[in-house]
């Protein structure tokens, strides 16, 4: 068979055009606005752009997205150039809008068939919050339709994309049974084995809820107006699909049961500690998804950073410093990506790339106060800059607060091979400082990448001293500690944020979360001033062995966990 090009492939009806124009035999051109492996590259905004991907096509599925008709003649020009036969996908309604396009697309000189889907079953998924909670506050309970599922819209699409039997029609497309609001309801909960209750609701609570959930306020009075109408007069109920496909078309109970998934309470997979103890008591837990409250986010965890420290935590060693409730989910570095936004919330919207210093990032998902977070690096890969914030908030607070490094000053960077070391060396030859760092000859080539002036090997020989500044990354043994005090000159400073150095010139602190300094770290890796280097990456489900190995000295640089095997 020929090749489709399937606009609005990752959409509701999309998805299924292409998936069953594969299922026939076709070739399917799924157009994305985005590089992806699977699709051709075009925005439906700038017709030419298509033409790579309508090269060789026989039909065009056409998805038009947008309230008005503006720009949709040129669109079909190019079209008309390149194929034979065009889908156009209405709606029963027929806004203006979808009328001039429909007008458009039968004067194309293309073969022509048009769609008009009633209401989609799946609409019936904006209630899936309500139907989770048990009860589904909406009003027009009694207004009835007969809604269509979105896998027959595309099976009427397919069969008039590869049959020549279907030029010159416009199909209304429904499914075989009217049903109230209220009812569908009922048959969802019916799917999900438990009742679900409707209960109706004024028509202007709704419109608020829609217009704050982004929808134009004309467009919110124009659902509310449509639903009304069918309270008073039910929608219609055709046999199209089962005359177009051969088969009757699926039932609303149908559609509920396939659906039932994404009306269950939504859950994740996280990496807890019910206790405190060894690495055994680390637990993959599958729990209740979050929901941002007001002024916060969800994020959707490309990866955490696995910190030493957390060693501590989750032998209780820090109860006293940073007390948590058990069961406690690990993790404290977050990269990921904005899943939901709580109210209040403007500086953020879905999809945006962040980063943070959160509780709860070892997991699937992890909420975060929108103020918090940062906007993630772009010219490195989001699972990497899950190593900044804690090691970078650290070292930045370290090098340029405590430590207020300056140009000439000499430096001394113990522990320069961990992932607090990466970023201090680089900050404090940003500074202007002389860098002498301590390595194991595992660490010593990537501590040199980093800038360090000079790097000794500090397992077979002694550490210089005269130094104006002492960083102390590593948790060594007392005495230890005591000899780093006397590496530095009088009057000299020492840094520690590991073992406390005994010394009126020590000062030792735990890195505060500081989303302005977080950007700044962000854009040096922009610019190329701030490398991030990864030592290895671990799915979330290795963080126990982790754990084993760095409390026997067998880890090194910073390490990455990655919660879902997709990310």
């Amino acid at each position: 068979m020929s090749a489709v090009l399937v606009t609005g492939a990752t959409g509701r009806v999309g998805r299924h055009v292409v998936a069953q124009l594969e299922e026939a035999g076709a070739e399917a051109r799924p157009l994305t606005r985005q590089p992806h492996p699977s699709g051709f590259v075009g925005d439906v905004r700038e017709p030419t752009s298509l033409l790579p991907a309508l090269r060789g096509v026989e039909g065009v599925f056409l998805v038009w997205p947008f309230t008005t008709a503006e720009g949709a003649r040129e669109l079909l020009e190019v079209i008309a150039g390149q194929a034979r036969r065009i889908v156009y996908l209405s709606s029963a309604a027929v806004r203006d809008h979808e009328r001039e396009v429909e007008s458009m697309v039968e004067k194309s000189g293309l073969e022509w068939t048009v769609l008009r889907p009633h209401a989609f079953a799946a609409n019936a998924l904006q209630w899936a919050d309500q139907v989770r909670a048990g009860v589904v506050r909406e009003p027009y309970g009694q207004a009835a339709m007969s809604p269509v599922d979105e896998r027959d819209i595309a099976a009427v699409a397919v069969r008039a994309l590869t049959g020549g039997a279907h030029h010159g029609a416009t199909y209304l497309l429904t499914g075989p049974e009217s049903l109230t609001r209220e009812r569908q309801a009922r048959i969802i909960g019916e799917a999900l084995g438990r009742p679900v209750r409707w209960e109706e609701a004024p028509a202007g609570e709704a419109r608020e809820r829609m217009v704050a959930s982004g929808l134009p306020p004309e467009v919110a009075d124009g659902i509310l107006e449509a639903q009304a109408a069918l309270a008073r007069t039910p929608g219609p109920t055709t046999t199209t699909v089962e005359a177009v496909t051969g088969r009757p078309a699926r039932t609303f109970h149908a559609w509920a049961a396939d659906h039932a998934p994404a009306f269950r309470p939504a859950t994740m997979r996280a990496a807890r500690i019910h206790a405190y103890g060894d690495a055994s008591v680390i637990s993959y837990d599958e729990i209740p998804r979050p929901s941002p409250g007001p002024g916060e986010v969800l994020v959707e965890v490309a990866a955490t950073s696995f910190n030493p420290s957390e060693v501590g935590l989750r032998l209780g060693l820090l109860d006293g410093v940073l007390p948590v409730t058990l069961p406690h989910t690990l993790g404290w570095d977050v990269a990921g990506t904005v899943a939901e936004v709580g109210a209040g919330v403007t500086a953020l919207r879905p999809g945006d790339r962040v980063i943070g210093l959160v509780d709860g990032a070892a997991a699937d998902y992890a909420v975060a106060p929108a103020s918090m977070l940062a906007r993630a690096p772009e010219t490195i890969p989001l699972a990497d800059a899950a190593a900044i914030p804690v090691a970078g908030l650290t070292a930045w607070q370290a090098v340029f607060e405590h430590a207020r490094i300056a140009p000439g000053t000499r430096v001394l960077v113990n522990g320069a091979g961990g992932g607090v070391g990466m970023f201090a060396v680089q900050l404090a030859k940003r500074a202007g400082a002389t860098v002498v760092a301590t390595a194991s000859p595992r660490s010593a080539a990537a501590v040199r990448r980093h800038g360090a002036d000079e790097v000794v090997d500090y397992t077979t020989n002694e550490l210089p001293g005269g130094m104006d500044v002492v960083l102390n990354l590593a948790a060594v043994a007392p005495e230890a500690a005591r000899r780093l005090a006397g590496l530095v000159r009088p009057g000299g400073r020492i840094v520690t944020v590991a073992t406390p150095v005994d010394s009126p010139l020590a000062t030792h602190f735990v890195a505060r979360n500081d989303p302005t300094q977080l950007g700044e770290l962000a854009s040096l890796v922009d610019s190329g001033a701030l490398s991030v280097e990864i030592a290895e990456s671990h799915p979330l489900t290795s963080l126990h062995d982790l754990h084993r190995r760095a409390e026997s000295g067998r880890t090194r640089g910073k390490i990455t966990v990655i919660p879902r095997s997709t990310s």
